[in-house]
Protein backbone atom coordinates (compact mmCIF):
# COMPACT_ATOMS: atom_id res chain seq x y z
CA UNK A 1 0.00 0.00 0.00
CA UNK A 2 1.33 3.42 -0.96
CA UNK A 3 2.19 5.76 1.87
CA UNK A 4 2.14 9.52 2.04
CA UNK A 5 5.37 11.43 1.43
CA UNK A 6 7.71 11.64 4.40
CA UNK A 7 6.55 14.76 6.23
CA UNK A 8 9.97 15.80 7.41
CA UNK A 9 11.46 15.75 3.94
CA UNK A 10 11.28 19.04 2.08
CA UNK A 11 10.94 18.05 -1.56
CA UNK A 12 13.29 20.17 -3.72
CA UNK A 13 11.16 19.55 -6.83
CA UNK A 14 7.54 20.09 -5.76
CA UNK A 15 6.28 20.26 -9.37
CA UNK A 16 7.01 16.56 -9.96
CA UNK A 17 4.14 14.40 -11.17
CA UNK A 18 4.25 10.64 -10.66
CA UNK A 19 6.78 10.15 -7.84
CA UNK A 20 6.20 6.86 -6.00
CA UNK A 21 5.93 6.83 -2.21
CA UNK A 22 5.84 3.63 -0.18
CA UNK A 23 6.27 2.65 3.43
CA UNK A 24 9.68 1.15 4.22
CA UNK A 25 8.23 -1.29 6.74
CA UNK A 26 8.77 -4.92 5.75
CA UNK A 27 10.06 -4.10 2.26
CA UNK A 28 13.39 -4.53 0.46
CA UNK A 29 14.80 -1.01 0.49
CA UNK A 30 16.56 0.22 -2.65
CA UNK A 31 18.22 3.57 -3.33
CA UNK A 32 18.42 4.12 -7.09
CA UNK A 33 21.28 6.52 -7.79
CA UNK A 34 22.06 8.47 -10.91
CA UNK A 35 25.67 9.70 -10.66
CA UNK A 36 24.89 13.19 -11.88
CA UNK A 37 22.54 16.00 -10.95
CA UNK A 38 18.79 15.78 -10.86
CA UNK A 39 18.09 17.49 -14.18
CA UNK A 40 20.47 15.09 -15.97
CA UNK A 41 19.26 11.93 -14.25
CA UNK A 42 15.57 12.69 -14.66
CA UNK A 43 16.16 13.26 -18.39
CA UNK A 44 17.37 9.64 -18.67
CA UNK A 45 14.61 7.25 -19.69
CA UNK A 46 16.57 4.19 -18.58
CA UNK A 47 16.86 5.56 -15.04
CA UNK A 48 13.15 6.36 -14.92
CA UNK A 49 12.26 2.92 -16.26
CA UNK A 50 14.29 1.11 -13.60
CA UNK A 51 12.68 3.30 -10.91
CA UNK A 52 9.23 2.22 -12.07
CA UNK A 53 10.29 -1.41 -12.58
CA UNK A 54 11.61 -1.83 -9.02
CA UNK A 55 8.51 -0.22 -7.57
CA UNK A 56 6.17 -2.53 -9.49
CA UNK A 57 7.04 -5.15 -6.87
CA UNK A 58 4.97 -4.70 -3.72
CA UNK A 59 7.72 -6.06 -1.46
CA UNK A 60 10.18 -3.44 -2.77
CA UNK A 61 10.47 0.28 -2.07
CA UNK A 62 12.76 2.16 -4.43
CA UNK A 63 13.67 5.82 -3.95
CA UNK A 64 15.91 8.09 -6.01
CA UNK A 65 19.16 9.87 -5.19
CA UNK A 66 21.40 12.20 -7.19
CA UNK A 67 24.66 14.10 -7.08
CA UNK A 68 24.16 17.33 -5.08
CA UNK A 69 23.76 20.53 -7.03
CA UNK A 70 26.99 22.44 -7.55
CA UNK A 71 25.40 25.52 -6.04
CA UNK A 72 25.37 23.77 -2.65
CA UNK A 73 28.21 25.48 -0.79
CA UNK A 74 28.29 22.86 1.96
CA UNK A 75 26.50 19.81 0.59
CA UNK A 76 24.93 17.65 3.24
CA UNK A 77 24.90 13.87 3.18
CA UNK A 78 22.99 12.65 0.12
CA UNK A 79 19.58 11.25 1.03
CA UNK A 80 16.71 9.74 -0.93
CA UNK A 81 14.47 12.19 -2.70
CA UNK A 82 11.14 10.66 -1.72
CA UNK A 83 11.51 10.35 2.05
CA UNK A 84 14.88 11.84 2.93
CA UNK A 85 16.34 8.55 4.20
CA UNK A 86 20.07 7.80 4.43
CA UNK A 87 21.42 5.61 1.65
CA UNK A 88 23.28 3.56 4.27
CA UNK A 89 19.91 2.54 5.71
CA UNK A 90 18.95 0.72 2.52
CA UNK A 91 19.48 -2.93 1.59
CA UNK A 92 20.67 -2.13 -1.92
CA UNK A 93 22.26 0.90 -3.54
CA UNK A 94 21.76 0.62 -7.31
CA UNK A 95 23.62 2.87 -9.74
CA UNK A 96 22.25 3.56 -13.22
CA UNK A 97 25.28 4.10 -15.49
CA UNK A 98 24.91 5.56 -18.98
CA UNK A 99 28.08 7.59 -19.47
CA UNK A 100 31.70 6.87 -18.58
CA UNK A 101 32.39 10.50 -17.68
CA UNK A 102 30.07 10.05 -14.68
CA UNK A 103 32.47 7.51 -13.12
CA UNK A 104 34.29 10.06 -10.91
CA UNK A 105 30.91 11.01 -9.42
CA UNK A 106 30.47 7.41 -8.21
CA UNK A 107 33.37 7.80 -5.78
CA UNK A 108 32.17 11.25 -4.73
CA UNK A 109 28.76 9.83 -3.84
CA UNK A 110 30.17 6.82 -1.97
CA UNK A 111 32.46 9.11 -0.01
CA UNK A 112 29.57 11.49 0.72
CA UNK A 113 27.32 8.80 2.21
CA UNK A 114 30.11 7.14 4.20
CA UNK A 115 30.36 3.87 2.27
CA UNK A 116 33.89 2.40 1.87
CA UNK A 117 34.99 2.93 -1.73
CA UNK A 118 36.27 -0.58 -2.42
CA UNK A 119 33.92 -3.57 -2.37
CA UNK A 120 36.53 -5.61 -0.48
CA UNK A 121 36.41 -3.07 2.37
CA UNK A 122 32.69 -3.58 3.05
CA UNK A 123 31.05 -6.05 5.40
CA UNK A 124 27.69 -7.63 6.05
CA UNK A 125 26.30 -4.45 7.62
CA UNK A 126 26.74 -2.42 4.44
CA UNK A 127 24.18 -2.20 1.62
CA UNK A 128 24.83 -4.24 -1.50
CA UNK A 129 26.25 -2.01 -4.24
CA UNK A 130 25.04 -2.94 -7.74
CA UNK A 131 25.12 -1.28 -11.15
CA UNK A 132 23.36 -1.52 -14.47
CA UNK A 133 23.10 0.50 -17.66
CA UNK A 134 24.83 0.39 -21.01
CA UNK A 135 28.35 1.12 -19.73
CA UNK A 136 27.95 -1.80 -17.31
CA UNK A 137 27.61 -4.29 -20.10
CA UNK A 138 30.10 -2.64 -22.41
CA UNK A 139 33.05 -2.79 -20.03
CA UNK A 140 32.58 -2.79 -16.25
CA UNK A 141 36.25 -3.49 -15.47
CA UNK A 142 37.51 0.11 -14.80
CA UNK A 143 35.00 0.37 -11.92
CA UNK A 144 34.84 -3.32 -10.95
CA UNK A 145 36.72 -2.68 -7.70
CA UNK A 146 33.91 -0.49 -6.36
CA UNK A 147 30.85 -2.68 -7.01
CA UNK A 148 29.55 -5.96 -5.63
CA UNK A 149 27.54 -6.84 -8.71
CA UNK A 150 26.85 -5.65 -12.26
CA UNK A 151 23.83 -6.44 -14.39
CA UNK A 152 25.00 -7.44 -17.86
CA UNK A 153 21.95 -6.81 -19.97
CA UNK A 154 18.58 -5.14 -20.05
CA UNK A 155 16.93 -4.36 -16.73
CA UNK A 156 13.54 -5.89 -17.56
CA UNK A 157 15.23 -9.25 -18.20
CA UNK A 158 17.57 -9.23 -15.19
CA UNK A 159 15.78 -7.48 -12.32
CA UNK A 160 12.96 -10.04 -11.80
CA UNK A 161 15.50 -12.86 -11.38
CA UNK A 162 17.66 -10.69 -9.13
CA UNK A 163 14.76 -9.86 -6.81
CA UNK A 164 13.86 -13.55 -6.63
CA UNK A 165 17.42 -14.36 -5.56
CA UNK A 166 17.94 -11.47 -3.14
CA UNK A 167 17.56 -12.40 0.53
CA UNK A 168 18.08 -9.68 3.14
CA UNK A 169 20.09 -10.92 6.08
CA UNK A 170 22.28 -13.39 4.21
CA UNK A 171 26.02 -13.13 4.70
CA UNK A 172 27.55 -11.04 1.94
CA UNK A 173 29.59 -13.80 0.31
CA UNK A 174 26.68 -16.25 0.51
CA UNK A 175 24.32 -13.73 -1.07
CA UNK A 176 26.72 -12.89 -3.88
CA UNK A 177 27.32 -16.58 -4.60
CA UNK A 178 23.55 -17.10 -4.75
CA UNK A 179 23.17 -14.20 -7.19
CA UNK A 180 26.06 -15.39 -9.36
CA UNK A 181 24.58 -18.88 -9.74
CA UNK A 182 20.87 -18.04 -9.94
CA UNK A 183 20.70 -14.78 -11.88
CA UNK A 184 21.57 -14.85 -15.61
CA UNK A 185 23.51 -11.72 -16.52
CA UNK A 186 24.86 -11.13 -13.00
CA UNK A 187 28.59 -10.40 -12.85
CA UNK A 188 30.35 -10.52 -9.46
CA UNK A 189 33.86 -9.04 -9.94
CA UNK A 190 35.19 -10.51 -6.66
CA UNK A 191 34.67 -14.01 -8.08
CA UNK A 192 37.08 -13.43 -10.98
CA UNK A 193 40.77 -12.64 -11.32
CA UNK A 194 42.79 -11.01 -14.09
CA UNK A 195 46.39 -11.92 -15.00
CA UNK A 196 48.59 -9.68 -17.13
CA UNK A 197 51.48 -10.20 -19.53
CA UNK A 198 54.81 -8.41 -19.08
CA UNK A 199 53.78 -5.89 -21.75
CA UNK A 200 50.68 -4.96 -19.73
CA UNK A 201 48.13 -6.70 -21.92
CA UNK A 202 45.59 -9.09 -20.42
CA UNK A 203 46.84 -12.68 -20.24
CA UNK A 204 43.87 -14.42 -18.68
CA UNK A 205 40.54 -13.78 -17.00
CA UNK A 206 39.42 -16.65 -14.83
CA UNK A 207 36.82 -17.48 -12.19
CA UNK A 208 37.98 -17.97 -8.60
CA UNK A 209 34.86 -19.87 -7.54
CA UNK A 210 32.29 -22.21 -9.05
CA UNK A 211 30.72 -19.57 -11.27
CA UNK A 212 30.42 -19.30 -15.08
CA UNK A 213 33.67 -18.57 -16.94
CA UNK A 214 31.95 -15.68 -18.70
CA UNK A 215 28.74 -13.70 -18.47
CA UNK A 216 26.10 -13.68 -21.16
CA UNK A 217 24.17 -10.49 -21.88
CA UNK A 218 20.48 -10.93 -21.13
CA UNK A 219 17.91 -9.08 -23.21
CA UNK A 220 14.24 -9.00 -24.04
CA UNK A 221 13.53 -10.74 -27.32
CA UNK A 222 10.12 -9.08 -27.68
CA UNK A 223 9.18 -5.53 -26.61
CA UNK A 224 5.46 -5.90 -27.31
CA UNK A 225 4.51 -6.15 -23.65
CA UNK A 226 7.17 -3.80 -22.32
CA UNK A 227 5.99 -0.25 -21.84
CA UNK A 228 9.11 1.81 -21.27
CA UNK A 229 8.14 5.40 -20.55
CA UNK A 230 8.57 8.27 -18.12
CA UNK A 231 7.53 7.42 -14.58
CA UNK A 232 7.86 11.00 -13.34
CA UNK A 233 7.20 14.26 -15.16
CA UNK A 234 9.06 17.35 -14.03
CA UNK A 235 9.80 20.80 -15.46
CA UNK A 236 13.35 20.58 -14.11
CA UNK A 237 14.81 18.64 -17.04
CA UNK A 238 15.81 19.33 -20.62
CA UNK A 239 12.47 17.84 -21.71
CA UNK A 240 10.19 19.99 -19.48
CA UNK A 241 7.16 17.83 -18.67
CA UNK A 242 7.60 15.68 -21.78
CA UNK A 243 6.48 12.07 -21.42
CA UNK A 244 9.20 9.96 -23.06
CA UNK A 245 8.22 6.67 -24.71
CA UNK A 246 10.69 4.11 -26.01
CA UNK A 247 9.68 2.99 -29.51
CA UNK A 248 12.62 0.73 -30.30
CA UNK A 249 15.79 -0.78 -28.93
CA UNK A 250 18.88 -1.10 -31.04
CA UNK A 251 19.45 0.12 -34.57
CA UNK A 252 19.65 -1.77 -37.88
CA UNK A 253 22.11 0.56 -39.62
CA UNK A 254 25.36 -0.64 -38.05
CA UNK A 255 27.29 2.61 -37.75
CA UNK A 256 30.73 1.28 -36.79
CA UNK A 257 31.42 3.81 -34.03
CA UNK A 258 28.13 3.28 -32.21
CA UNK A 259 28.12 0.81 -29.32
CA UNK A 260 24.33 0.95 -28.97
CA UNK A 261 23.98 -0.31 -32.53
CA UNK A 262 25.81 -3.52 -31.57
CA UNK A 263 25.11 -4.31 -27.90
CA UNK A 264 21.39 -3.77 -28.33
CA UNK A 265 21.19 -6.23 -31.21
CA UNK A 266 18.95 -7.51 -32.55
CA UNK A 267 17.07 -4.27 -33.24
CA UNK A 268 13.53 -4.53 -31.89
CA UNK A 269 10.52 -2.29 -32.48
CA UNK A 270 7.39 -1.99 -30.38
CA UNK A 271 4.06 -2.54 -32.17
CA UNK A 272 2.18 0.58 -33.21
CA UNK A 273 -0.90 -0.61 -31.30
CA UNK A 274 1.08 -0.76 -28.05
CA UNK A 275 2.66 2.64 -28.66
CA UNK A 276 -0.73 4.19 -29.45
CA UNK A 277 -2.02 2.88 -26.12
CA UNK A 278 1.00 4.33 -24.28
CA UNK A 279 0.50 7.70 -25.94
CA UNK A 280 -3.19 7.70 -25.09
CA UNK A 281 -2.40 7.05 -21.41
CA UNK A 282 0.37 9.66 -21.37
CA UNK A 283 -1.90 12.30 -22.89
CA UNK A 284 -3.93 12.24 -19.67
CA UNK A 285 -1.01 13.94 -17.89
CA UNK A 286 0.63 16.04 -20.61
CA UNK A 287 0.37 17.12 -24.23
CA UNK A 288 4.12 16.68 -24.81
CA UNK A 289 5.30 13.29 -26.05
CA UNK A 290 8.89 12.34 -26.86
CA UNK A 291 9.50 9.24 -29.00
CA UNK A 292 12.83 7.70 -28.04
CA UNK A 293 15.02 5.21 -29.84
CA UNK A 294 18.24 4.92 -31.82
CA UNK A 295 16.25 4.51 -35.04
CA UNK A 296 12.88 6.20 -34.54
CA UNK A 297 12.45 6.91 -38.26
CA UNK A 298 12.75 3.15 -38.99
CA UNK A 299 9.71 2.31 -36.86
CA UNK A 300 7.16 0.43 -39.01
CA UNK A 301 3.91 2.40 -39.01
CA UNK A 302 5.49 5.63 -37.74
CA UNK A 303 3.51 7.74 -40.19
CA UNK A 304 0.27 6.23 -38.89
CA UNK A 305 1.33 6.93 -35.31
CA UNK A 306 2.20 10.52 -36.18
CA UNK A 307 -1.25 10.97 -37.69
CA UNK A 308 -2.89 9.72 -34.50
CA UNK A 309 -0.85 12.16 -32.46
CA UNK A 310 -1.90 15.03 -34.70
CA UNK A 311 -5.55 14.09 -34.23
CA UNK A 312 -5.05 14.39 -30.45
CA UNK A 313 -3.29 17.78 -30.80
CA UNK A 314 -0.20 16.40 -29.10
CA UNK A 315 3.22 18.00 -29.35
CA UNK A 316 5.63 15.31 -30.55
CA UNK A 317 9.42 15.28 -30.56
CA UNK A 318 11.88 12.64 -31.73
CA UNK A 319 15.15 11.64 -30.05
CA UNK A 320 16.83 11.04 -33.40
CA UNK A 321 16.22 11.91 -37.02
CA UNK A 322 17.98 10.22 -39.92
CA UNK A 323 18.41 12.58 -42.81
CA UNK A 324 17.09 9.94 -45.21
CA UNK A 325 14.11 8.98 -43.04
CA UNK A 326 12.05 12.17 -42.86
CA UNK A 327 8.54 11.41 -44.04
CA UNK A 328 5.93 14.09 -44.80
CA UNK A 329 4.00 12.87 -41.75
CA UNK A 330 7.01 13.34 -39.47
CA UNK A 331 7.64 16.81 -40.84
CA UNK A 332 3.98 17.73 -40.32
CA UNK A 333 4.11 16.54 -36.72
CA UNK A 334 7.27 18.55 -36.07
CA UNK A 335 5.66 21.63 -37.57
CA UNK A 336 2.42 21.25 -35.66
CA UNK A 337 4.35 20.58 -32.44
CA UNK A 338 6.05 23.96 -32.80
CA UNK A 339 9.49 22.35 -32.76
CA UNK A 340 12.08 25.11 -33.06
CA UNK A 341 15.25 23.04 -33.43
CA UNK A 342 15.82 19.78 -35.29
CA UNK A 343 18.92 17.65 -34.98
CA UNK A 344 20.48 15.53 -37.70
CA UNK A 345 23.79 13.70 -37.52
CA UNK A 346 25.87 13.55 -40.70
CA UNK A 347 28.71 12.43 -38.36
CA UNK A 348 31.28 12.98 -41.11
CA UNK A 349 31.80 15.60 -43.78
CA UNK A 350 33.06 13.48 -46.66
CA UNK A 351 31.40 10.62 -48.48
CA UNK A 352 34.54 8.53 -47.97
CA UNK A 353 34.45 8.97 -44.21
CA UNK A 354 30.73 8.19 -44.06
CA UNK A 355 31.58 4.92 -45.85
CA UNK A 356 34.31 4.25 -43.27
CA UNK A 357 31.83 4.57 -40.40
CA UNK A 358 29.02 2.90 -42.40
CA UNK A 359 26.70 5.86 -41.98
CA UNK A 360 24.76 5.07 -45.12
CA UNK A 361 23.61 8.64 -45.82
CA UNK A 362 24.58 10.66 -48.89
CA UNK A 363 25.34 14.36 -49.01
CA UNK A 364 22.27 14.89 -51.19
CA UNK A 365 20.08 13.32 -48.48
CA UNK A 366 21.61 15.57 -45.82
CA UNK A 367 21.01 18.71 -47.87
CA UNK A 368 17.47 17.61 -48.75
CA UNK A 369 16.73 17.05 -45.06
CA UNK A 370 17.94 20.56 -44.22
CA UNK A 371 15.70 21.98 -46.95
CA UNK A 372 12.67 20.00 -45.78
CA UNK A 373 13.07 20.89 -42.11
CA UNK A 374 13.37 24.62 -42.73
CA UNK A 375 10.58 24.58 -45.31
CA UNK A 376 8.31 23.06 -42.66
CA UNK A 377 8.82 25.93 -40.28
CA UNK A 378 11.67 24.59 -38.16
CA UNK A 379 14.03 27.56 -38.06
CA UNK A 380 17.06 26.09 -36.28
CA UNK A 381 19.28 23.13 -37.13
CA UNK A 382 21.78 21.27 -34.99
CA UNK A 383 24.33 19.12 -36.80
CA UNK A 384 26.48 16.45 -35.16
CA UNK A 385 29.93 15.66 -36.53
CA UNK A 386 32.81 13.58 -35.20
CA UNK A 387 36.49 14.29 -35.43
CA UNK A 388 39.38 11.91 -34.88
CA UNK A 389 37.72 9.00 -36.67
CA UNK A 390 39.89 6.13 -37.96
CA UNK A 391 41.68 6.92 -41.27
CA UNK A 392 40.63 10.59 -41.02
CA UNK A 393 42.68 12.94 -43.21
CA UNK A 394 42.99 16.69 -43.45
CA UNK A 395 40.60 16.65 -46.39
CA UNK A 396 37.99 14.84 -44.27
CA UNK A 397 38.24 17.62 -41.69
CA UNK A 398 37.99 20.23 -44.41
CA UNK A 399 34.92 18.38 -45.73
CA UNK A 400 33.08 19.22 -42.48
CA UNK A 401 33.68 22.88 -43.24
CA UNK A 402 32.52 22.49 -46.84
CA UNK A 403 29.39 20.57 -45.86
CA UNK A 404 28.62 23.11 -43.15
CA UNK A 405 28.77 25.90 -45.74
CA UNK A 406 26.61 23.94 -48.20
CA UNK A 407 23.99 23.32 -45.55
CA UNK A 408 24.04 27.01 -44.67
CA UNK A 409 23.47 27.87 -48.35
CA UNK A 410 20.47 25.53 -48.58
CA UNK A 411 19.32 26.70 -45.18
CA UNK A 412 19.36 30.32 -46.31
CA UNK A 413 17.40 29.63 -49.51
CA UNK A 414 14.74 27.67 -47.64
CA UNK A 415 14.56 30.29 -44.87
CA UNK A 416 13.74 33.11 -47.27
CA UNK A 417 10.39 31.55 -48.09
CA UNK A 418 9.65 31.47 -44.35
CA UNK A 419 10.76 35.08 -43.98
CA UNK A 420 12.82 34.05 -41.00
CA UNK A 421 16.45 33.04 -40.71
CA UNK A 422 17.32 30.78 -37.81
CA UNK A 423 20.62 29.42 -36.56
CA UNK A 424 22.78 26.44 -37.42
CA UNK A 425 24.79 24.86 -34.63
CA UNK A 426 27.57 22.45 -35.51
CA UNK A 427 28.50 20.17 -32.63
CA UNK A 428 31.95 18.57 -32.87
CA UNK A 429 32.36 15.38 -30.88
CA UNK A 430 35.72 13.70 -30.35
CA UNK A 431 35.59 10.07 -31.43
CA UNK A 432 36.08 7.62 -28.55
CA UNK A 433 36.54 3.93 -29.46
CA UNK A 434 34.01 1.68 -27.70
CA UNK A 435 34.04 -2.01 -26.79
CA UNK A 436 32.02 -4.40 -28.95
CA UNK A 437 32.25 -2.17 -32.00
CA UNK A 438 34.43 -2.69 -35.09
CA UNK A 439 36.59 0.18 -33.79
CA UNK A 440 37.35 -1.40 -30.42
CA UNK A 441 40.93 -2.06 -31.55
CA UNK A 442 41.85 1.41 -32.87
CA UNK A 443 43.99 4.04 -31.17
CA UNK A 444 42.25 7.23 -30.15
CA UNK A 445 43.51 10.43 -31.76
CA UNK A 446 46.04 12.50 -29.80
CA UNK A 447 44.55 15.33 -27.75
CA UNK A 448 46.79 17.90 -29.42
CA UNK A 449 45.59 16.75 -32.88
CA UNK A 450 41.95 16.98 -31.82
CA UNK A 451 42.52 20.52 -30.58
CA UNK A 452 44.06 21.50 -33.94
CA UNK A 453 41.13 20.10 -35.89
CA UNK A 454 38.61 21.88 -33.68
CA UNK A 455 40.50 25.14 -34.07
CA UNK A 456 40.61 24.80 -37.85
CA UNK A 457 36.88 24.15 -38.17
CA UNK A 458 36.05 27.02 -35.80
CA UNK A 459 38.31 29.40 -37.71
CA UNK A 460 37.05 28.41 -41.16
CA UNK A 461 33.41 28.77 -40.13
CA UNK A 462 33.81 31.81 -37.88
CA UNK A 463 32.69 34.29 -40.55
CA UNK A 464 29.61 32.33 -41.62
CA UNK A 465 26.60 34.22 -40.35
CA UNK A 466 24.05 32.45 -38.17
CA UNK A 467 26.36 29.47 -37.73
CA UNK A 468 27.95 28.51 -34.42
CA UNK A 469 30.43 25.77 -33.59
CA UNK A 470 30.40 23.91 -30.28
CA UNK A 471 33.01 21.29 -29.49
CA UNK A 472 33.95 18.63 -26.98
CA UNK A 473 36.85 19.29 -24.68
CA UNK A 474 39.51 16.84 -25.97
CA UNK A 475 40.94 16.35 -22.48
CA UNK A 476 37.60 14.97 -21.27
CA UNK A 477 37.30 12.80 -24.36
CA UNK A 478 40.70 11.35 -23.40
CA UNK A 479 39.38 10.54 -19.91
CA UNK A 480 36.31 8.91 -21.45
CA UNK A 481 38.61 6.82 -23.64
CA UNK A 482 40.48 5.71 -20.53
CA UNK A 483 37.27 4.55 -18.85
CA UNK A 484 35.87 3.06 -22.05
CA UNK A 485 38.62 0.52 -22.76
CA UNK A 486 40.49 0.25 -19.48
CA UNK A 487 40.93 -2.82 -17.30
CA UNK A 488 40.75 -3.27 -13.53
CA UNK A 489 43.93 -1.31 -12.93
CA UNK A 490 42.18 1.90 -14.04
CA UNK A 491 40.37 1.84 -10.67
CA UNK A 492 43.66 3.01 -9.12
CA UNK A 493 43.71 6.01 -11.46
CA UNK A 494 40.11 6.83 -10.59
CA UNK A 495 40.85 6.51 -6.87
CA UNK A 496 43.81 8.88 -7.13
CA UNK A 497 41.74 11.43 -9.07
CA UNK A 498 39.18 11.29 -6.26
CA UNK A 499 41.89 11.82 -3.65
CA UNK A 500 43.15 14.78 -5.70
CA UNK A 501 39.60 16.24 -5.74
CA UNK A 502 39.20 15.86 -9.48
CA UNK A 503 42.57 17.31 -10.49
CA UNK A 504 43.11 15.13 -13.53
CA UNK A 505 46.23 16.94 -14.76
CA UNK A 506 47.98 16.11 -11.50
CA UNK A 507 46.52 12.58 -11.45
CA UNK A 508 47.72 11.66 -14.93
CA UNK A 509 51.14 13.08 -14.07
CA UNK A 510 51.56 11.27 -10.73
CA UNK A 511 49.92 7.90 -11.38
CA UNK A 512 52.28 4.95 -11.88
CA UNK A 513 50.07 3.50 -14.61
CA UNK A 514 50.52 4.92 -18.12
CA UNK A 515 47.03 6.02 -19.26
CA UNK A 516 48.22 6.26 -22.88
CA UNK A 517 48.42 2.46 -22.82
CA UNK A 518 44.63 2.35 -22.74
CA UNK A 519 43.79 5.41 -24.83
CA UNK A 520 46.39 5.87 -27.58
CA UNK A 521 47.46 2.27 -28.25
CA UNK A 522 46.20 0.29 -31.24
CA UNK A 523 45.18 -3.22 -30.15
CA UNK A 524 46.22 -6.36 -31.94
CA UNK A 525 43.22 -8.15 -33.42
CA UNK A 526 44.15 -11.27 -31.44
CA UNK A 527 44.67 -9.46 -28.12
CA UNK A 528 42.64 -10.68 -25.14
CA UNK A 529 40.51 -7.63 -24.33
CA UNK A 530 39.29 -6.78 -20.79
CA UNK A 531 35.64 -7.11 -21.82
CA UNK A 532 35.96 -10.38 -23.74
CA UNK A 533 34.45 -12.31 -20.82
CA UNK A 534 31.07 -10.78 -21.74
CA UNK A 535 29.12 -12.62 -24.41
CA UNK A 536 27.04 -10.07 -26.33
CA UNK A 537 25.96 -12.70 -28.84
CA UNK A 538 27.99 -11.04 -31.60
CA UNK A 539 30.85 -12.96 -33.20
CA UNK A 540 34.26 -11.34 -32.77
CA UNK A 541 35.10 -12.40 -36.32
CA UNK A 542 32.19 -10.27 -37.53
CA UNK A 543 33.55 -7.18 -35.76
CA UNK A 544 37.01 -7.88 -37.18
CA UNK A 545 35.58 -8.17 -40.69
CA UNK A 546 33.69 -4.89 -40.24
CA UNK A 547 36.91 -3.24 -39.04
CA UNK A 548 38.73 -4.38 -42.18
CA UNK A 549 35.88 -3.10 -44.36
CA UNK A 550 36.09 0.24 -42.56
CA UNK A 551 39.80 0.56 -43.31
CA UNK A 552 38.94 0.06 -46.98
CA UNK A 553 36.03 2.53 -46.79
CA UNK A 554 33.56 -0.19 -47.75
CA UNK A 555 30.02 0.12 -46.40
CA UNK A 556 27.94 -2.82 -45.20
CA UNK A 557 24.23 -3.47 -45.58
CA UNK A 558 21.80 -2.66 -42.78
CA UNK A 559 20.85 -5.42 -40.33
CA UNK A 560 18.30 -7.87 -41.74
CA UNK A 561 16.77 -9.11 -38.52
CA UNK A 562 16.32 -12.88 -38.27
CA UNK A 563 17.03 -13.45 -41.96
CA UNK A 564 20.83 -13.66 -41.83
CA UNK A 565 23.58 -15.13 -39.65
CA UNK A 566 26.35 -12.62 -40.30
CA UNK A 567 26.86 -11.19 -36.82
CA UNK A 568 25.56 -14.23 -34.92
CA UNK A 569 23.02 -12.65 -32.60
CA UNK A 570 19.89 -13.82 -34.43
CA UNK A 571 21.29 -17.35 -34.56
CA UNK A 572 21.68 -17.33 -30.80
CA UNK A 573 18.20 -15.90 -30.32
CA UNK A 574 16.57 -18.57 -32.49
CA UNK A 575 18.54 -21.35 -30.76
CA UNK A 576 17.49 -19.99 -27.38
CA UNK A 577 13.84 -19.87 -28.43
CA UNK A 578 13.87 -23.38 -29.86
CA UNK A 579 15.61 -24.97 -26.89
Amino acid sequence: MAAKPHKSAKHPHPAEIGAIHKSWDGRVRIALVYPNRYHVGMSNLGFQSVYRLFNEYDHVVCERAFLPESSDKQPTVIKTLESGKRLLDTDIIAFSLSFENDYPHILSILDNIGLPLRAEQRGDRHPLLIAGGVTSFLNPEPIAAFFDCFFIGEAEAVIPRFLDAFEPGLKRHTLLKKIATEVPGAYIPAFYDADYNRDGTLAAFKPLEAVPEGVKRIYLKDLADTATGSAVLTPDTAFDRTHLIEVARGCPHGCRFCAAGFVYRPPRFRPISALAKDIDQASARTDRIGLVGAAVSDLPGLSELCGQCQDKNLRISFSSLRADGLSPEMLAVLKNSHVKTATIAPDAGSERMRNVINKGISEDAILAAADALVANGIPNLKLYFMIGLPTETGDDVEAIVRLGKKIKHHFLKASRSQKRIGDITISLNCFVPKPFTPFQWVAMAETVDLKKKIKKIRTDLSKVANLRVHADIPRWAYIQGLFSRGDRRVADILTMAHAYKGNWARTLKDVSINPDFYVLRERDLNEHLPWDFIDQGIKKSFLQREYQRALSARPSAACRVETCSICGICNQASQSQSS
